[in-house]
């Protein structure tokens, strides 16, 4: 059986929130147990936010290599003024220099990555529509399908519904935008 955090979590929000905010509130904690217990007992309260400092190593572990959000929106910015030509191009350059085989496609899918025989169907063309849906989805999942492939990746800069959101889970579809998508183009944006 394998265990899975509910989204709303507290716990799982705190590994979506900055670092620094678990971090707070093991202070918190420790000043609140410090200030209302009895002597006895205040180490004992202490200890009740060592999960928060548990989950604010993790939550600092994920986000060690996310740029700053001033760099996140210029790079994003600089990926929504590109033409499709330029924006593949780069793409293809991030991919191989992770190691990957590009294959470029026409239709739903852009792309097919192969790397130690594992394939991986890639759709970007959509990257700059303000709202991705369900349709896209679709239709990279029968590429992928028909293509025998083991994964799907779509690339996007607009807003990903919550009926998106839960198809891509739902069909093994991994979503990159924003930071994902910043860290990804990094190295090859800076070689363009």
């Amino acid at each position: 059986m394998k265990f899975k955090m509910s989204e709303k979590s507290l716990f799982a929000v705190l590994l979506r929130s900055p670092w620094w905010i678990s971090f707070v509130l093991v202070a918190v904690v420790a000043l609140v147990a410090g200030a209302f217990l009895p002597k006895e007992y205040v180490t004992a309260g202490m200890l009740g936010g060592f999960p928060f400092l548990v989950i604010g190593c993790m939550a600092l572990w994920r986000q060690r290599n996310l740029p700053s959000p001033a760099l996140t929106e210029k790079v994003l910015q600089s990926l929504a003024s590109m033409g499709w030509r330029d924006f593949s191009a780069l793409l293809a350059t991030a991919f191989t220099r992770q190691g990957y085989t590009v294959t470029l496609l026409a239709g739903p899918a852009d792309m097919q990555l192969e790397k130690k025989g594992v394939l991986t169907v890639v759709g970007a063309k959509r990257w700059k529509a303000a709202a991705l849906g369900i349709d896209p989805l679709r239709e990279l999942v029968t590429t992928r399908d028909q293509l025998q492939a083991a994964h799907s990746v779509c690339i996007t800069l607009g807003q990903v519904s919550a009926k998106a959101r839960e198809y891509a889970a739902q069909n093994r579809i991994t979503l990159i935008s924003d930071g994902e998508l910043v860290v990804l183009t990094a190295d090859a944006f800076k070689s363009l």
